[in-house]
């Protein structure tokens, strides 16, 4: 629809429960889908809207009990628009106050009642006294300087007009990714719209955030786009912990016919550092310069047990006897446990006052961690420091589980890894407030995470390090990133924490009331992500918009990496082919 076209007119509504809209006799409620920007033209202020519901309305009741034939076209199109019509529920989002705006001729035209009978005479020869013209005027843009955006507070006047949303709008609204005082990053665009949709990033990053989705949406894809938008815009660091191998060096592309996409180390060659529990996975699957990190039993603590002792089983004796052998023996603690024999644990037991039977199980369980490729005995090299020093230099640091991506190894590496990114920010973090000195200020850390359920349920929450840093450690430099199907598995206070939420399609109730936890509004916008299509759409909500937006999500494409890479693909595949050729002559004897 053309934006000058006004829609329909506001009948009725509230500022709690929105607008209701009744389209003109021209307008097809068809065109109307949920999701869709509208914006409403009031005499002081524009109205950023987002339409939540589409009904069909009747003038009277006979009609419905004697509908017209349907091959009475003309009796239906008399009917339409006075007998028959549609009706649209709008979710006032924001008010666009402009200044020069509303100070043009065609605004002043529209505001005649409060202005003098000069000054009116003036604007209507200047231009035509139509409400189409007025909307044309309103739509032309000034700058962002010029443009005030306001929270919702009240309301338009009966028979405000509505129109379609402009790219001027949303211009507007969300910005530009050129923007030289911002870093914005343009995610996707609107499901009926072909203008770029831009997430704050210095906003984003600021806070912990989430995406969320049912399996096979594509959050693998949303959240690889958000780290290459993070890497492109030096927003902040990133420390991927991959379960699945999918961040670092490429992925497999979702369809029917196999083909691969490329990772964020491809993407940013020089920029991004891949670490890997499984060095033979990551060979096999041809990654390049992948460095192996191992993880010593004496860097396991009692806290790193207690998150995985669902899947190594252990009880709360156990744990308890597990202190008593750490107060023991140190760090070292699990070696020395693993080599006790039967009659070594009893005697510990009778000085320490231990109980057998539960470190004689603790003893048992423990040697499943000797599965994990990645544990040792003992490790002379401090790998988690190496990762720290590539995060503290501005590295990307990826961490690939290959093989060893079940809950058990999962949970306990990660785990372990960001206990020591923790300690080290803290002091960071205290070193830099004693001093003020910009130059001793961390590098802002973005950790993500998948399976975040599994870290951040009400149950194990307090015991992770991750419930820490998703309500404490925004003053330390460090957020997350959330990865996960089951937010309604998350820790409520967590969830409120969460500052950016984009979700892709859920059916569960439970993980939507999740979504909209500590949300205003939140239930105007339920039927608006229950209706999302399966693939390549999201909602938006939260710090990084100014206001709630679904989108379709930027293609993971050919054109992206141009777009945001550091390789020049074009020159490459060029290369590629010339040698190819060249080794084809030399083939046949040329």
């Amino acid at each position: 629809m053309h934006p000058e076209k006004p829609l329909g007119s506001v009948i009725q509504g509230s500022l709690s429960k929105g607008l209701e809209v009744r389209l003109h006799a021209d307008v097809s409620v068809e065109e109307m889908r949920v999701g869709k920007f509208l914006v409403v033209q009031g005499s002081r202020s524009r109205f950023f809207c987002m339409l939540t519901d589409v009904t069909l309305g009747t003038a009277s009741q006979r009609i419905l009990a004697n509908p017209p034939d349907p091959a009475n076209t003309f009796l239906q199109e008399v009917l339409a628009g006075s007998g028959t019509y549609g009706t649209i529920e709008l979710a006032p989002m924001l008010m666009i106050n402009d200044e020069k705006r509303r100070d043009s001729p065609a605004i002043a035209e529209n505001t005649a009642e409060t202005t003098s009978a000069k000054k009116s005479a003036k604007a209507k020869a200047k231009i035509p006294n139509t409400r189409s013209t007025v909307a044309a005027a309103s739509y032309q843009p000034n700058t962002n300087a010029d443009i005030e955006l306001l929270p919702v507070k009240t309301i338009p006047s009966h028979f405000s007009q509505v129109y379609d949303a402009s790219d001027r709008d949303f211009r507007a609204v969300f910005g530009w990714e050129d923007d030289p005082h911002r870093r914005n990053f343009a995610i996707g665009e609107p499901i009926d719209m072909a203008v770029p949709i831009c997430l704050d990033l210095d906003r984003f990053v600021e806070r912990s955030n989430g995406v969320f989705g049912k399996s096979g949406t594509g959050k693998s894809f949303l959240t690889r786009l958000l780290l290459a938008g993070v890497v492109r815009k030096q927003a902040a660091v990133n420390l991927i912990f991959d379960m699945h191998s999918e961040y670092g060096w490429e992925a497999t592309r979702e369809g029917k016919a196999f083909s691969t996409v490329k990772g964020l180390c491809q993407l940013f060659p020089g920029k991004v550092e891949i670490f890997t529990l499984d060095p033979d996975s990551t060979k096999r699957r041809g990654v390049r310069n992948a460095q192996e990190l191992y993880i010593g039993y004496d860097q396991i603590e009692v806290e790193d047990l207690a998150l995985v002792r669902g899947e190594l089983n252990l009880s709360e004796t156990s744990l308890e006897n597990a202190v008593i052998l750490r107060n023991e023996f140190g760090k070292g603690w699990i070696n020395r446990l693993l080599t006790m024999s039967n009659e070594e644990i009893q005697e510990f037991c009778e000085v320490k006052m231990g109980n057998k039977s539960s470190i004689m199980a603790l003893q048992r369980k423990l040697i499943r961690l000797e599965s994990l490729k990645y544990i040792r005995n003992s490790c002379p090299h401090n790998y988690v420091a190496q990762v720290l020093e590539c995060i503290e230099a501005g590295k990307h640091v990826v961490i690939e589980f290959g093989s060893q991506s079940n809950l058990l190894s999962y949970m306990l590496a990660t785990n372990i890894i960001a206990r020591r990114i923790h300690a080290a920010y803290v002091r960071k973090a205290e070193h830099f407030l004693q001093t003020k000195n910009i130059d001793d200020r961390p590098r802002q850390l973005m950790i993500t995470i998948e399976e975040a359920h599994r870290f951040l349920d009400p149950a194990t929450v307090g015991q992770t390090i991750f419930g820490t840093i998703a309500r404490e450690m925004r003053k330390y430099f460090v957020t997350l990133l959330v990865v996960d199907q089951r937010p309604s598995g998350i820790d409520n206070e967590v969830m409120s924490q969460i500052g950016t939420r984009i979700t892709a399609l859920l059916n569960d109730e439970k993980d939507i009331d999740a979504i909209f936890t500590g949300v205003s509004g939140g239930q105007a916008l339920r039927s608006v992500l229950a209706k999302l299509d399966s693939k390549q759409q999201a909602l938006i909500l939260g710090h990084a918009v100014p206001m709630p937006v679904v989108i379709r999500t930027r293609p993971y494409d050919e054109a992206f990496y141009a777009a945001i890479g550091d390789t020049d693909w074009a020159s490459l595949e060029d290369e590629a082919v010339l040698k190819a050729a060249l080794a084809a002559k030399a083939d046949l004897g040329f």
